[in-house]
């Protein structure tokens, strides 16, 4: 299994707006809204980090449940294998690729589908894997249950799961990418 980051090419990998404070993180994306107006992350409401972080608060929460060992308070983003869609996201896009057995998997925790509709009350249609966390054992049992959503949803006509979201709780494995 691989894990992938996206982001732009003009900046640096791992750049996550939740080590910032919310001031600073709200400037930045206002930034990105007048720079790059058709981008992906200009379409974000104006609530986003607060948003963000009230998601992210509830992930550390059940990987604390599970017993995941976290070494930072907000997690690094990666997917599991490719997504074209998060590709489109950048107009100048890269990614980096990781094996997972580069990451002491103690420190991943993974949704199936992004983490913000995963916890949402907006998706009540009943499939197992909403408001759940889950570790890499589990994620493998969901994985082969249903396989990667990229797979069958690329699109997004059957839900808002299009990839696995894979959270990162060191900055052990990233730093040797950055």
């Amino acid at each position: 299994m691989n894990l992938y980051h996206y982001y732009n090419r003009n900046t640096k990998p791992f750049m996550n707006l939740s080590d910032l404070a919310i001031e600073e993180a709200n400037f930045l994306l206002d930034q990105i809204r007048l720079t790059k107006p058709a981008s992906f992350c200009a379409q974000r409401p104006s609530d986003y980090m607060k948003k963000r972080l009230y998601y992210e608060r509830i992930l550390r929460e059940e990987f604390q449940k599970k017993g995941g060992r976290i070494v930072r308070n907000a997690p690094h983003y990666m997917i599991v294998e490719q997504s074209a869609w998060l590709s489109s996201w950048y107009d100048d896009c890269a990614y980096i690729k990781i094996p997972i057995e580069e990451f002491d998997i103690r420190t991943l925790s993974f949704t199936y589908g992004d983490s913000h509709p995963t916890f949402s009350d907006r998706v009540n249609d009943g499939k197992e894997y909403w408001k759940k966390l889950y570790t890499y054992d589990e994620i493998l049992g969901i994985i082969d249950k249903y396989g990667l959503p990229q797979d069958w949803n690329s699109d997004g006509a059957f839900g808002p799961e299009r990839y696995i979201e894979v959270h990162i709780w060191s900055d052990e494995t990233i730093e040797r990418y950055r």
